[in-house]
């Protein structure tokens, strides 16, 4: 019998030890490709357990630093608007002072009020035109460490009033005769500033008070 598979084997072509060889071969892939797969779930598997754990974390993680941040952020603007405050509270009176200061200085050196404190009959006009100019500048020099306090645009306009002042006192004392009297000059001078609009220390101190309302 088995003589006859031989021979029929042989007949066909077939090696009966080829064949096993092919079997075994068969098996061995299979069994290869089981184990691939096998492992490949396993791997999944293992990967997608990891994923649910660190997502979640993750996402609780960035949940909590989101939040310190703003509270962090939170309280530093709350600090700094605290700073502001304390400091506005400190430095507001010292320039609402310097402001004060500088409308009183304004005041002292107009016109009229120049002439009524610094003019007398026996002056001529040349003694008040000098006394004039003093009287301003040593106003002006006394009130010069309130510029820290005040803007620049106000300080500037400080700085004009007092320089347009000089000028028609300087302007008016030209025309004025060497005999001229200082009633002379005191007539001439507020002539001079009633043909004005607005008198140079009067645009100033409008010009102060506007930007201290924007302060209080």
């Amino acid at each position: 019998m088995n003589y006859k598979k031989e021979k029929f084997s042989q007949i066909m072509g077939i090696n009966p030890d080829l064949k096993c060889e092919f079997h075994m071969r068969e098996t061995l892939n299979i069994s290869r490709k089981y184990l691939t797969f096998v492992c490949k779930s396993t791997f999944m598997e293992i990967v997608s357990d990891i994923l649910k754990i660190t997502i979640p974390a993750l996402l609780v993680f960035l949940t909590a630093w989101i939040l310190l941040r703003n509270m962090i952020r939170n309280d530093q603007d709350k600090r700094r608007q605290e700073i502001i405050l304390q400091d506005s509270r400190t430095v507001t009176p010292i320039k609402l002072q310097a402001y004060e200061r500088i409308v009183l200085f304004l005041e002292r050196i107009s016109m009229e009020s120049l002439l009524v404190r610094v003019n007398t009959p026996d002056m001529s006009a040349a003694q008040l035109h000098s006394t004039l100019l003093t009287t301003i500048r040593n106003e002006f020099e006394h009130n010069l460490s309130q510029q820290i306090y005040m803007s620049p645009q106000a300080w500037e306009v400080v700085k004009n009033a007092r320089s347009n002042t000089v000028k028609i006192i300087n302007n008016e004392a030209e025309t004025m005769k060497p005999d001229a009297s200082a009633i002379d000059l005191s007539k001439q001078l507020l002539g001079r500033v009633m043909e004005l609009e607005k008198e140079p220390t009067r645009v100033a101190i409008e010009f102060i008070k506007q930007e201290v309302s924007r302060m209080i």
